[in-house]
């Protein structure tokens, strides 16, 4: 029994026990869900030795998205875009640098939850204005502006919950950004006031595409749970890309309950939503890409082998800048000068150098990606399917319909 209770209160289970009986509240912290969840390191690719030989550099890796309404989709070179992360989570130069190594890279980035900001857009060769509940940030000049418009519905390490951004953080640049009052927490709404329903979202997808003459795309960001129903109302509402934010996410603050207890894993998302499409026939005409947990090129191959069109990354791109995974984010004290505001902690940060690295590990992952491809005897990602892939445990053939490692049965 003694040995039983010690497994079940681990010393980090009592660590959290002591602090909120201290503090009388949930804890908040930053990152993401610490369990050992399945993944795309449960898959692996099979090798088809004997197609015609393709070298890596013959891969095409370039991809379209949101063109199924769009007159102006996203070009981008690689199917790796950066995930949504705004101006007060992280700094101005972390921003920029983000930014930066987006065109570098000659893919798309975002403006997160905080609006644009000017240096942002400037050194930004394509980018997603993101329309949050709160509308923050949100105005007509900055949407003639965009790339792409995205309203977020839920994110994938809170869903169902809004945004939040400490005290600490908040600047009078940033105030004035936001149209916020300075030395308040913000704790952003977590329902648009305007969309109650499926109905009103689709007259506010109608509005957004008026506002920008149809020219770019509009997109959602949805966190992955009750995947099948909210796909059918993404496709019903005709939008041109949806963001599937899975439970690996990461952020800069949330409480740590809903961190380890809500959303489902980020692959077994994808599946369903894939299944989904192919259930209305409308598999390939509207994008998904996928966030939540995508470390390298194999994670992506593997993404866009079951059914997703690109993916996008938030927490590598960070790691590329320097962030040494301190998870102070949400405290404003950043060793790096990535997710702070203290002028005194954002200028260790060096623009070029972290624009440099996102850069340097973006190319990296797309070689991986062609390096599959070209491993598999595959010319363009989009060849890339399902029969690919096998699955390494009876629980994942079970969650993604793939067949067992070494067999032709699915569980």
């Amino acid at each position: 029994m003694i040995e039983n209770t010690i497994e079940i209160y681990s010393q980090q289970t009592f660590d959290k026990i002591r602090t909120k009986s201290n503090i009388g509240r949930y804890l908040m912290r930053a990152g993401g869900n610490t369990r050992r969840l399945p993944g795309f390191q449960d898959l692996v690719f099979v090798p088809r030795p004997f197609r015609p030989a393709v070298r890596p550099e013959e891969v095409n890796t370039r991809v379209k998205l949101g063109n199924h309404y769009a007159e102006r989709p996203l070009d981008v070179s690689m199917p790796i875009i950066i995930a949504p992360m705004s101006y007060g989570a992280l700094s101005k130069p972390a921003k920029i640098a983000l930014a930066k190594g987006s065109t570098m890279a000659d893919t798309c980035t975002s403006t997160g939850e905080g609006g644009m900001m000017p240096e942002e857009r400037a050194a930004a060769k394509q980018m997603i204005y993101q329309c949050l509940p709160g509308r923050y940030g949100w105005n007509i000049r900055d949407m003639l502006r965009a790339d792409g418009l995205e309203l977020l519905i839920s994110q994938g390490a809170k869903p169902g919950m809004g945004g939040h951004l400490m005290a600490e953080k908040l600047t009078e640049e940033i105030a004035r950004i936001r149209g916020l009052p300075m030395g308040i927490d913000l704790r952003s709404p977590s329902r648009h006031p305007d969309i109650l329903g499926a109905d009103d979202l689709i007259i506010k997808i109608e509005e957004f595409r008026e506002a920008t003459d149809w020219k770019i795309p509009v997109s959602l960001k949805l966190a992955m749970g009750r995947i099948k129903d909210d796909i059918r109302i993404a496709v019903n509402d005709k939008a041109d890309m949806i963001q599937l934010d899975g439970q690996q996410g990461s952020t800069g603050a949330a409480p740590d309950t809903t961190m380890e207890n809500l959303g489902i894993p980020t692959m077994c998302g994808l599946a369903d939503a894939v299944h989904s499409l192919h259930d209305m026939n409308w598999f390939g005409q509207i994008d998904i890409v996928v966030m939540g947990g995508i470390r390298n090129g194999a994670d992506a191959a593997k993404a866009i082998a079951m059914g997703a069109n690109a993916v996008s990354v938030g927490m590598g791109v960070l790691m590329a800048m320097g962030c040494v995974g301190c998870l102070q984010c949400f405290t404003g004290k950043c060793p790096k000068g990535i997710a702070t505001q203290d002028p005194n902690l954002t200028k260790l940060l060096d623009i070029d150098e972290a624009a440099e690295g996102v850069y340097n590990y973006l190319t990296a992952m797309n070689e991986e990606i062609k390096v599959i491809c070209a491993s598999l005897g595959k010319r363009d990602i989009r060849e890339l399917n399902r029969d690919d892939l096998q699955a390494l445990t009876i629980d994942v053939s079970a969650m993604t319909g793939l067949s067992l490692v070494g067999t032709d049965r699915v569980y």
